[in-house]
């Protein structure tokens, strides 16, 4: 039986999508050996096509979609759920005055977003995704584009939002923002990868139906142990493009690749089968 490599991120959204993918036998076609990683160490190990099937930033699967397709379940995109810049509260910024600004991690889409909406005209500044609030806490930096559960803590820790990206990028587009993939290798047969599309689904609709045997592996896996925050970080980020991408997922992410070519941030590359 096939073995497929599975990785992802310990982020409540990914632990519940594939907490029956990866605990319950779905599939009699392959078994599962899963890894998790922050989010711009799955970017960096998708360039090196490491994993069979692998949660990325779309930023990077731009990078990478030669080698892998992505899939239409399991995605993250939405609204009202984009990075944010943010700040020390109450601290003047201008920010031509402060080129260096942490990101969490070159390849994120974070970064493209920030890129896009600055134009470029700043330095970013890598550093893992859960360690933004705090270096701009103690004024290391004074500025940072957070994600993740980190939405719903900053302002507890003194800071306040500078530009809701994902509100400028709905803004500039009418779109939701597409902000994490699910992709698979494209030299695996092509009735594996309908068949781990179809299982995900499956594993999706199993979290739904019994939330209750998530809840531990979410929270040993989270930054945050805090019940409250990861469910408000599945309800955000786990919503109806996480079931099928549909349509107007596939158009927005269309459309950010465009953008992003458009100012020479990703090579003019043309793929018409990116999705299974």
């Amino acid at each position: 039986m096939l073995n497929l490599t599975l990785a992802y991120s310990p982020c409540p959204n990914d632990t519940f999508l594939f907490y029956y993918m990866v605990h319950q036998k779905l599939s009699s076609k392959f078994t599962i050996t899963e890894v998790l990683h922050d989010v711009e160490q799955l970017n960096i190990s998708a360039k090196q096509t490491k994993f069979d099937v692998t949660k990325l930033s779309f930023y990077a699967y731009f990078e990478v979609m030669e080698n892998y397709k992505l899939l239409t379940c399991g995605s993250a995109l939405g609204r009202g759920c984009g990075p944010i810049l943010v700040k020390k509260k109450n601290k003047r910024i201008r920010l031509n005055d402060h080129p260096n600004i942490l990101v969490p991690g070159l390849l994120t889409t974070a970064n493209l977003l920030l890129n896009l909406h600055l134009k470029n005209q700043y330095n970013p500044v890598p550093v893992r995704y859960d360690c933004v609030t705090k270096q701009i806490a103690k004024g290391d930096y004074d500025l940072g584009v957070i994600i993740h559960e980190e939405r719903f803590t900053f302002e507890e820790r003194g800071l306040e939002k500078v530009v809701d990206l994902g509100e400028w990028w709905e803004n500039e587009t009418s779109l939701p923002i597409p902000l994490g993939a699910i992709a698979i290798k494209r030299d695996l047969q092509p009735e594996i990868q309908v068949e781990f599309n179809n299982c995900l689904s499956q594993s999706l609709a199993l979290a739904y139906e019994h939330p209750e045997k998530t809840k531990q592996y979410i929270l040993s896996n989270s930054i945050s142990i805090e019940e409250e925050i990861a469910r408000k970080h599945i309800d955000l980020y786990v919503n109806d493009f996480t079931k099928n991408i549909g349509e107007e997922g596939k158009k927005a992410i269309l459309t950010l690749l465009e953008k992003a070519q458009s100012v020479n941030l990703l090579p003019i590359k043309k793929l018409e089968d990116i999705f299974i």
